[in-house]
């Protein structure tokens, strides 16, 4: 099995929508694919240039506990993003960012962390996504900036091996993240 690292973003449930709509901000200017309608829990709904099992039917999560995106993201270029770009012949475009995806993303309306809080897991697909995650400083700003923006309360960069994440922006909200269990 190859590697999926990942950036994990948590948040209160309140800003979920809005978290979703900057998500939706660092996408492909176009895209072949029709927009894709989803009603969170609490009935609010958004409009998203994504997939969800690589279709466009609505989406209804008011009684699931996850929402699963397929996503392509444009990262500003760094030495990293700019050799992963060259090897699959992705040039950087007009906006000075490179085309990335699949990169898939996993909504948690409960964390497992801590259930009063969402979390949106954005994970690599292959384990050369997973090295350029890991590899730029440019994508791991992508996340904090996204995180800080959407009253975000944490980043952490994921290894996706079980063990915790190495936390890479806290906003210093009191008791996040919570430690870890001393079991």
């Amino acid at each position: 099995m190859g590697l999926t690292y990942g950036y994990d973003v948590y948040l209160r449930p309140r800003n979920v929508a809005g978290a979703l709509a900057a998500v939706a901000g660092l996408a492909p200017p176009s895209r072949d694919v029709p927009p894709l309608d989803v009603t969170l829990p609490g009935g609010e709904q958004i409009v998203l240039p994504f997939t969800s099992g690589f279709g466009s039917e609505p989406v209804d999560c008011s009684a699931r506990d996850t929402l699963d995106l397929d996503t392509s993201l444009m990262f500003p270029v760094d030495d990293a993003v700019r050799a992963y770009g060259e090897s699959y012949g992705l040039p950087p475009e007009e906006n000075g960012r490179v085309r990335i995806g699949y990169v898939y993303l996993t909504v948690r309306f409960r964390s497992f962390l801590d259930p009063g809080y969402a979390a949106l897991e954005f994970w690599a697909p292959t384990s050369g996504i997973s090295r350029l995650f890991e590899r730029s400083a440019s994508i791991r700003k992508t996340f904090t900036d996204l995180a800080a923006a959407v009253g975000g309360v944490c980043c952490q960069f994921d290894r996706g091996d079980g063990g915790p994440g190495e936390v890479c922006w806290v906003s210093g909200e009191a008791g996040f993240p919570p430690a870890p269990s001393s079991l």
